[in-house]
């Protein structure tokens, strides 16, 4: 081996140790962002069980980090308040006491996300200007960002609709805005995922990376039933399991006309749609499991499978409790949070079966 061998050797290996250092730098702060949003996500599931999401009525994407700091600027907010349907039609007469109770949770909500925006944008401005950024990952990550940005308005959107006609926020744009949530919080797991280490073992079966696809997807439509169910207040009502309205198929799913409006309007037939979801997403992620387990039971893909079977069981449970329980405070915020358990690992699970993220180097060194 010559001696310009040996040094373009040295050189590559000194390039691919910086691109790992790179990886773990940016994969402890998409970690940490993974974090703040799973927080924000319950801060914000606080504030629709709370009714506290309509208590600030203006948008103030910069003077609103401030909160009212006298009781004249109290009184101010909740004459703003006062103005609007939810409080002449439900809380009229509400004390300033009570008053602060819903203010201080939206207001926290808010702050939390104008927190993630700076948590997300400063470190990736920072890994930009050092070239820690691999140029693979620069969109995907100027992307998140955008839709963070997008976020935004979408959640001032949502509380709009609550302001002026309505007692409460729509239900569609409440399910879009946590829609929107799930999507940017499962990206990141996809990219923070995409930078750590991957096993080498080859899919179980042809199909297992299609059906951990499936189960992926499904549980995004699972989140959004369970987002419809929430703006419409349809897990107060029917609190028995496994039957629903004393049967196994309630009547009334279909009363409204025309008929496929009940499946986004009807508190029965979106609670029904979600339980039938909850049955088919157990049944698949069961399917799966036993098909990893079969053709490959050593493997990592069949280890993790167990693992989302497990996730979704306790899943269940939550979900059970939480209704049969008529959605207290703290089981409603362990069913939104598992959710985004369940979600990030059935992410994780399927950016497994696609390998590590190539390194950007030249070649690699062969010992």
């Amino acid at each position: 081996m010559t001696a310009a061998t040996i040094g373009t050797e040295t050189q590559i290996r000194t390039q691919i140790a910086k691109v790992d250092a790179d990886r773990r730098a940016i994969r402890v702060w998409l970690g940490v962002v993974i974090f703040t949003l799973f927080c924000l996500v319950l801060v914000g599931g606080a504030t629709r069980l709370t009714d506290s999401g309509l208590s600030i009525t203006q948008w103030k994407p910069i003077h609103g980090v401030i909160p009212p700091l006298s009781v004249a600027e109290w009184e101010q907010e909740l004459e703003l308040y006062r103005q609007i349907p939810e409080y002449q039609q439900i809380n009229k007469g509400m004390s300033l006491d009570e008053f602060k109770f819903i203010f201080w949770w939206e207001w926290a909500h808010r702050l939390l996300a104008r927190m993630i925006g700076v948590i997300f944008a400063l470190p990736l401005l920072y890994f930009w200007v050092r070239g820690r950024v691999e140029p693979a990952l620069k969109m995907p990550l100027v992307g998140v960002l955008a839709l963070g940005g997008l976020q935004g308005f979408i959640g001032w959107w949502m509380v709009s609709s609550g302001l002026s006609e309505r007692v409460d926020v729509s239900q569609y744009r409440l399910a879009t805005h946590l829609m929107m949530a799930c999507f940017i919080f499962a990206s990141c797991v996809w990219i923070m995922r995409s930078l750590a280490p991957h096993s080498d073992d080859a899919s179980p079966s042809p199909k297992a990376r299609m059906l951990a696809g499936i189960l992926l997807a499904m549980t995004f439509f699972q989140i959004y039933l369970g987002a419809l169910v929430a703006g419409l207040d349809a897990g107060y009502s029917f609190n028995t399991w496994p039957l629903m309205d004393g049967a196994v198929v309630p009547q009334g799913l279909f009363v409204q006309s025309p008929a496929w409006i009940n499946l986004f309007e009807n508190p029965k037939t979106v609670q029904y749609v979600h339980r039938i979801g909850a049955y088919v997403l157990f049944a698949t992620t069961l399917l799966h499991m036993a098909q990893c387990l079969r053709a490959a039971p050593q493997s990592t893909h069949a280890r993790r499978s167990v693992l989302i079977f497990a996730l979704v069981c306790m899943q269940a449970v939550i979900g059970i409790v939480t209704l049969v329980t008529q959605v207290p405070l703290h089981a409603g915020l362990t069913h939104q949070g598992m959710a985004l358990v369940v979600l990030a690992f059935a992410v994780a699970h399927l950016r497994g079966f696609y390998g590590e993220r190539a390194r950007p180097v030249a070649m690699e060194v062969r010992d």
